[in-house]
């Protein structure tokens, strides 16, 4: 069981998002420690199976605006782990968003609050500032240097409303993750990066650079911020600071593919972007390469972890052992071809 020298948090706890990369890893985790777990999962059951195959959660079905289904969720539990959220990096779906990770978040913050039991928010990296020197961020570093796309701006509206929360009584923790790759990526959500580059789409590299880091290592963050995080405070779970040429190298060599030939100049990375802009204009959807994607490529997004280590006693593996087992796992659930084979599978 999940507790403090003083048994605050023993007890079940309830996850959102838990069909998702983060959520996921974190069900997995706390099934592994004997912790009972609920699930809040939109569509029911069946729509878990695979996620959830052989892992004793249990599913309640409803979503984030489900005030009754919340409420049941919610009864009884010890914590809840928010990881539920809307990600898309792109300049459209700003009234969507700001309904699922804002008002979803109030909804589960309140929820939290009237259970009498710890939240903790999964929120990102992308919800803070980035500094003007270049430096590693933190999380006292003040917005600004991001690109104010619907996802980062959503984001940081989300923290603000689990603030307002704190103030009327709720324990919560902030959690912020830097860019996360791993096993038990389902959707494909970040290890979507790791696909394209293994299908021979990464000849030449953003010039940008960010911090990488294993989905099982901010899991664990994510237990200890259960344990030990104080209450209100943010805690970036950090990881490898490398360039994406770097990263995408360590892509390719997983997968077997050549490496990439070099950076790609920011100009022409500008001008994809636009052409994404103007194709999507013409379509209900907007393609994955748009000015904020690529714009959010060219940025040095490199935060400092300290808090979390000191604090939490947070750690990351290394990354080219994190990148072999996302590849695996990929590969034995169907995502990418078994050596050998020619074609990329998505599903």
């Amino acid at each position: 069981m999940i507790a403090s020298s003083r048994g605050r948090f023993a007890g079940d706890v309830l996850v959102t998002g838990a069909t998702g990369l983060v959520g996921n890893n974190v069900v997995r985790q706390l099934v592994a420690r004997g912790v009972p777990v609920r699930a809040l999962v939109r569509g029911g059951p069946r729509s878990a199976e695979r996620a959830f195959a052989g892992l004793p959660v249990d599913t309640i079905a409803g979503g984030l605006h489900d005030e009754s289904a919340l409420r049941r969720a919610a009864d009884g539990v010890a914590v809840i782990v928010h990881a539920a959220a809307m990600v898309h990096c792109g300049w459209r779906h700003l009234a969507e968003m700001r309904r699922t990770n804002v008002a979803g978040t109030r909804s589960v913050a309140r929820a939290a609050r009237l259970a009498g039991a710890r939240l903790v928010h999964v929120s990102s990296v992308d919800a803070l500032g980035l500094r003007h020197d270049g430096l590693p961020a933190d999380e006292d570093t003040p917005p600004g240097g991001m690109l104010e796309c619907p996802y980062v701006v959503t984001k940081r509206e989300a923290e603000t409303v689990v603030l307002d929360e704190v103030a009327r009584g709720l324990d919560a923790v902030i959690v912020n993750p830097v860019y996360m790759i791993g096993p038990w990526d389902w959707k494909p959500s970040s290890g979507r990066m790791l696909l394209e580059v293994a299908a021979g789409r990464g000849s030449f590299a953003p010039p940008g650079a960010n911090d990488f880091v294993d989905v099982r290592d901010v899991a664990a963050g994510i237990l200890a911020a259960i344990d030990r995080g104080q209450i209100g405070r943010r805690y970036i779970l950090g990881g490898h600071p490398l360039s994406y040429l770097e990263a995408w190298r360590i892509f390719a060599r997983a997968a077997g593919r050549m490496p990439p030939l070099g950076v790609a100049p920011p100009a022409l990375v500008r001008v994809a972007g636009w052409v994404g802009d103007l194709a999507g204009l013409f379509s209900r959807r907007e393609p994955p390469v748009n000015s904020a994607a690529t714009g959010m490529s060219l940025l040095a997004h490199n935060f400092d972890c300290r808090r979390a280590e000191r604090e939490l006693g947070y750690v990351y593996r290394p990354f080219e052992t994190t990148v072999q087992d996302a590849w695996e796992w990929f590969v034995a659930h169907g995502f990418a071809p078994a050596p050998g084979s020619r074609t990329v599978l998505a599903r």
